[in-house]
């Protein structure tokens, strides 16, 4: 295991009825100006927006509401919401929604306290921003792990890039898995294979010799197959959706990270692609994750032999390391038809003359990945999945 410093600053409240027991009492640790940031208003239509505003009223805020935020949250929509909050003197940005989100109040949050352009600021000059409007989240979709980080999505419509940005933590975090009830459920189900994509995005990763992270990682993707396999046969199971909930957070509140150089090279792949088409991130993950590993899988057999092994519950007798490690691919394929997400760009709506070389040729190459892929080999990936 490498060296490493972990911390997780944000304090998380989970299960049933927790905003309505505990967010009163920590708004009085801020001052009186809130933005509360939502998306399409599916919160309105699911009494969410009206418990929220109903507690932030009694609390004597005044509410600054920043709505409409996508699920690819645009630079655009951060530089708004940064005027918003800067117009309205913030004290506290209220995140309520997914992780598109949460992701761009982090971003919203940084620029905010920023004199200068903050992509500029993290892509040219190579910084960090250190000061942020505090922030806290009420996840209502599950999958991205959000909550517990602050690493942002966004994507500059004009650079053609989605890329990663860092901003705020939140302080605090509320996870009520009975918010994602009236989610629609192939969301619940592309968010919960966000959460399985995280898991295996770390444990693909170097060093890839037995550890503590990935042991506790393996637990994680048995969890999150065995709970999204209850929820295809009872949709409003709420242990399940509980399960996916915390197993979401724990993909990427670091811990299965834990000395490890992670691997990602599947997720900067689905980047591009959602610049490029707009495309739904987990379903875009689903339809790649076989086909990335089919390329990569004899790159580093042991590890995905274990895969088979340890999380599909492969029998390992009579086959070899190579057979195994192909073999596990080939569960993770059959899941993902299983569980209903597509399998094909097709499927997925993406037009057939999408620019595909200019998607390959601009992803960005992980060094945790177990092969240095070419750009030749990212198009021909991206061919094999129209």
């Amino acid at each position: 295991m490498n060296n490493f410093i972990f911390e997780n600053t944000t304090k998380v409240y989970f299960g049933q009825g927790g905003v309505k027991e505990y967010l009163e009492s920590l708004l009085a640790n801020y001052g009186s100006n809130v933005l509360l940031a939502y998306g399409g208003g599916s919160i309105k239509r699911n009494g969410v927006y009206a418990e929220v505003t109903d507690i932030l009223h009694r609390a004597g805020k005044n509410v600054v509401e920043f709505s409409g935020i996508m699920s690819n949250p645009t630079y655009a929509k951060v530089q708004e919401g940064a005027k918003l909050a800067k117009e309205n003197h913030v004290d506290l940005i209220l995140a309520v929604g997914g992780g598109s989100v949460s992701d761009c109040c982090k971003v919203v949050s940084a620029q905010a306290m920023l004199g200068e352009d903050l992509w500029e600021f993290e892509y040219a000059k190579h910084d960090r921003p250190s000061k942020f409007i505090p922030l806290g989240t009420i996840v209502t979709v599950f999958g991205t792990g959000s909550e517990m980080n602050n690493g942002a999505v966004i994507t500059h419509e004009d650079k053609k890039i989605k890329g990663a940005l860092w901003g705020a933590q939140a302080d605090f975090a509320f996870l009520d898995p009975n918010y994602s009830m009236s989610v629609p459920f192939k969301q619940v189900i592309s968010g919960a294979f966000d959460t399985l994509s995280h898991a295996m995005e770390t444990y693909f990763g170097k060093p890839d010799e037995n550890n503590l992270s990935d042991d506790i990682n393996e637990a994680v993707m048995r969890s999150t197959i065995r709970n999204i396999r209850v929820l295809l046969t009872d949709h409003n199971n709420y242990a399940a959706r509980s399960e996916l909930a915390w197993a979401s957070a724990m993909a990427e509140n670091s811990i299965l990270k834990i000395g490890k150089v992670t691997d990602f090279q599947c997720h900067m792949l689905e980047h591009q692609l959602g610049a490029y088409t707009n495309c739904n991130h987990g379903a875009g993950l689903a339809v790649l994750h076989p086909v990335l590993y089919r390329h990569i899988c004899e790159a580093n057999t042991a590890r995905f032999a274990r895969f088979a092994v340890n999380v599909w519950g492969i029998d390992p007798e009579g086959k070899t390391e190579v057979e195994l490690a192909h073999a596990g691919v080939e569960a993770l394929a059959a899941f993902i038809k299983e569980i209903g997400l597509p399998t094909t760009f097709a499927e997925l709506g993406i037009p057939a003359d999408t620019d595909f070389a200019a998607i390959a040729k601009s992803t960005v190459r992980t060094g945790g990945c177990c092969k240095e892929l070419t750009d030749d080999e990212l198009l021909e990936i991206l061919n094999e999945c129209r």
